[in-house]
């Protein structure tokens, strides 16, 4: 049973992804502020999200976000671009209302839309994306809501993430998939001069990518500006910023194998992680 809003106990904040990617956005999000509690909750088992449902992804998704308040999280992060954008919206809208007014569910593609604005000279934006973040047009919908003057472009890279999650992404046999997908991209709309890293896994991908796109062009990746909005939105949310538990302290919870996440999760934290198994049920709640 959720505490009532007169019972409001500290607890850590959640941040969730399908698998590793997600770890790219936590690295910052510490690094920027280093004072609090954390969970990490990936979802290895079942990743990649990207080829699923909505229905799917919204009840993976929908799981992961109870799970972290069970553990007494007030406030939980998708740091996946998927989830944010088949998910996130239902759960605001209709779950929390059910589950707990005063808690607090927040994604990735809203602060990333929200700093483009002063990045690009040409307004002409890219999005390199999984297969249903592109489908989704989460990005297109929130780009013209804030910036309607910017054209944005979409190109999905179905293998990105499985070369990032099997560890692959240094690798020579990667350039094809990498080149193929930024050029697909860039012949789409050759104004483009900023393109945004769509996705939580393709920071790792970052050296290659750099080296199929024109210098002229700018990569956002992701991570540091999630980390910043998220500071600015405790500064501007004392009430929730009272909520969480400071300690400097990190739990990381996989439904995969923990010695294999803490093997592969500690190439995206650049430090060695424990980690805990965790267990759901493959259930599907409608949309």
């Amino acid at each position: 049973m959720m505490a009532s809003n007169n019972e409001l106990l500290s607890g850590p904040i959640g941040v969730f992804d399908s698998g590793y990617g997600g770890l790219t956005v936590f690295r910052e999000i510490i690094s920027r502020l280093p004072g609090y509690d954390y969970i990490y909750l990936g979802d290895n088992a079942r990743n990649p999200y990207g080829p699923r449902s909505y229905e799917v992804v919204y009840s993976y998704t929908l799981q992961a976000v109870e799970h972290l308040f069970s553990m007494g999280c007030p406030l939980v992060i998708i740091a996946c671009n998927t989830a944010s954008a088949k998910a996130l919206r239902t759960i605001q809208m209709r779950d929390l209302p059910r589950i707990d007014p005063s808690r607090r569910v927040l994604g990735v593609i809203r602060p990333t839309a929200e700093a483009i604005g002063a990045m690009t000279k040409t307004n002409h934006v890219g999005i390199l994306g999984t297969q249903g973040t592109v489908l989704s047009r989460s990005y297109l919908l929130e780009i013209s809501k804030l910036n309607p003057d910017i054209a944005v472009s979409q190109e999905a890279c179905p293998m990105w993430v499985p070369l990032v999650e099997n560890g692959e992404f240094a690798d020579s046999g990667a350039d094809f998939f990498v080149r193929k997908y930024t050029d697909a991209l860039i012949r789409g709309d050759n104004a483009i001069d900023l393109i945004i890293l769509g996705c939580t896994h393709y920071p790792l991908l970052l050296p290659k990518i750099r080296a199929c796109v024109p210098d002229s062009i700018t990569i956002l990746n992701q991570g540091p500006v999630v980390a910043e909005s998220l500071a600015s939105y405790l500064a501007r949310h004392p009430e929730m910023e009272t909520r969480l538990a400071r300690g400097g302290n990190c739990r990381y919870l996989t439904t995969e194998t923990p010695e294999v996440f803490e093997q592969q999760g500690g190439y995206f934290m650049n430090r060695a992680i424990r980690a805990e198994r965790i267990e759901f049920a493959d259930r599907v709640h409608p949309v």
